[in-house]
């Protein structure tokens, strides 16, 4: 397996230290870039790009949404998955960081072992939000968002409308092919054909998506 590069970017030194400590020490992790806010993080990273950014919202000199946002719109830079650390929990951040292009959103408390995870399983390209986070989002989002055209479902074939849909209400790869009878690698094989088709960076997107398009309803998000 590949090594996964990562920087860290938060205001407190003491935090940088205790994160990079704590993946430095995994054998497929590695620390390349250190910054206290934004604006240095994207400096570096035009020098050293990375797999995931591990990132403060609140810093000075360019805040973790800024930057964000900076990342995902720069192709340079776009590579990265950017994961939001923060001491505050569910507000009005989660709906900004998802907008802003993160792919997942972590808070500072978390046990290192799931920090850890994190990681990884960003940089798979998979979603860093649970099925409550998930239903938290999308509760948020309706207050804002319309169901938008199905135009960009027209991609799609009937099956992959149905993965979509799940991965829509917060479901893993393995619990949407128990749902629809399929092998977890088929249902893996489907949710990657969708991110291509439809030009998501990653599941989150797919999740927006989802929802965007009617097929995840605010009844399911009250009712589930």
């Amino acid at each position: 397996m590949t090594d996964i590069s990562v920087a860290i970017a938060d205001d407190h030194q003491l935090v940088r230290a205790g994160f990079a400590s704590l993946l430095d020490a995994e054998p497929d992790i590695n620390v390349l870039v250190q910054a206290s806010g934004g604006e240095e993080l994207l400096e570096k990273l035009t020098t050293t790009p990375v797999d995931v950014v591990l990132m403060d919202i609140r810093m000075p000199d360019g805040d973790g949404l800024w930057a964000t946002e900076q990342i995902a719109a720069d192709p340079g830079l776009d590579q990265a998955r950017v994961v939001l650390v923060t001491t505050f929990g569910l507000d009005e951040y989660i709906v900004r960081a998802v907008r802003a292009g993160a792919s997942g959103f972590l808070l500072k408390d978390t046990e290192p072992v799931d920090l850890i995870r994190a990681v990884r399983v960003v940089a798979e390209g998979e979603a860093l939000l649970s099925p409550e986070v998930t239903k938290y989002l999308l509760s948020r989002m309706s207050l804002g968002l319309r169901s938008g055209p199905t135009k960009n479902l027209d991609v799609l074939t009937e099956r992959e409308r149905e993965v979509l849909a799940l991965v829509g209400q917060g479901l893993s790869n393995d619990e949407i092919a128990a749902r629809l009878v399929l092998s977890p690698l088929t249902a893996k094989t489907h949710v990657s054909r969708i991110m291509s088709k439809v030009a998501a960076r990653d599941r989150v997107h797919l999740v927006v998506l989802a929802y965007e398009c009617g097929l995840v309803s605010p009844g399911w998000l009250h009712g589930g």
